[in-house]
């Protein structure tokens, strides 16, 4: 991807907060140097690049870029000020990465909602999965959460009442199809679906594996009252700093809206 540093990672352990300079660029805790962002490849990479190369000059915003494959480096970078932002994730799931790791990582500004889906290389409908089908969802505590949630609202299985946002499989009340679950790492459930029946895949991971959201998902999510949105977020303290201002306002922008409608077509929603 163009003018894109672009880091490869593992995912780290969940108590890993700490990353070398070495790894994640120059310190970019001073406010006069570039703002360097953390994100997913897609689509928060590339809607920050289209921000970059097309409205961040105009506006006097130096913005650099930087890819991670995983949901745990971009906090930990942004907590140990490797770099000034980040721009990959939800609420619900910053609260609980916060809850867990002692980060004070807060929200800027909701950019957009990737909806969460059913696919499956195996059956065209979800009704068509027999019973004792396995069906892989990711294994972090709120997108698992959110797949059962995803599969109950379908009438797949039932939850138990008053069941949030840390559900596993054993918060499952009716199970009529018998499903079994297999918890992967959320990156690795589209490449999962040869060797499942069915998979529920967080939408940047979708669509880097060339699913169409829109098309493709026997099921997904619906964008009314989502809780799922994702944001530009910074340390706390960082929210004044007047290059993540000029971004934030850059990523909430009528361009910025349009990008989003033309090139994803559906399977990213724009939630301003």
């Amino acid at each position: 991807m163009r003018n894109t540093a672009k880091i490869t990672t593992v995912v780290l352990a969940a108590g890993a907060l700490t990353l070398g300079l070495s790894a994640c660029g120059a310190d970019s805790s001073s406010t006069d140097g570039p703002l360097i962002v953390a994100a997913s490849p897609v689509p928060h990479a590339e809607i920050l690049n289209y921000v970059k190369d097309n409205l961040a000059e105009k506006e006097g915003l130096d913005l650099q870029v930087k890819e991670f494959t995983d949901y745990v480096t971009p906090n930990t970078a942004t907590q140990d000020g490797s770099v000034g932002a980040n721009y990959f994730q939800n609420k619900p799931y910053l609260d609980d990465f916060n809850k867990k790791n002692g980060t004070d990582i807060v929200p800027v500004v909701t950019v957009h909602l990737e909806p969460l889906g059913l696919y499956s290389h195996k059956v065209k409908k979800a009704d068509d999965l027999k019973s004792g089908a396995t069906v892989a969802i990711p294994n972090d505590t709120v997108n698992e959460a959110r797949a059962l949630k995803l599969l109950a609202a379908d009438g797949l299985i039932t939850l138990k009442a008053g069941v949030g946002n840390e559900a596993t499989p054993s918060d499952i009340a009716k199970n009529p199809r018998n499903l079994k679950f297999k918890e992967l790492e959320a990156a690795q459930t589209p490449r999962s679906l040869d060797d499942v029946d069915a998979a529920v895949v967080n939408g940047n991971y979708a669509i880097e594996s060339d699913l169409k959201p829109s098309k493709d998902a026997l099921v997904l999510e619906s964008p009314k009252n989502n809780p799922y949105g994702n944001f530009l977020a910074v340390k706390k303290g960082n929210e004044d700093d007047p290059r993540v201002k000029k971004l934030a306002k850059l990523l909430t922008s009528p361009e910025v809206k349009k990008f989003i409608q033309d090139k994803y077509a559906g399977s990213v929603l724009a939630s301003f």
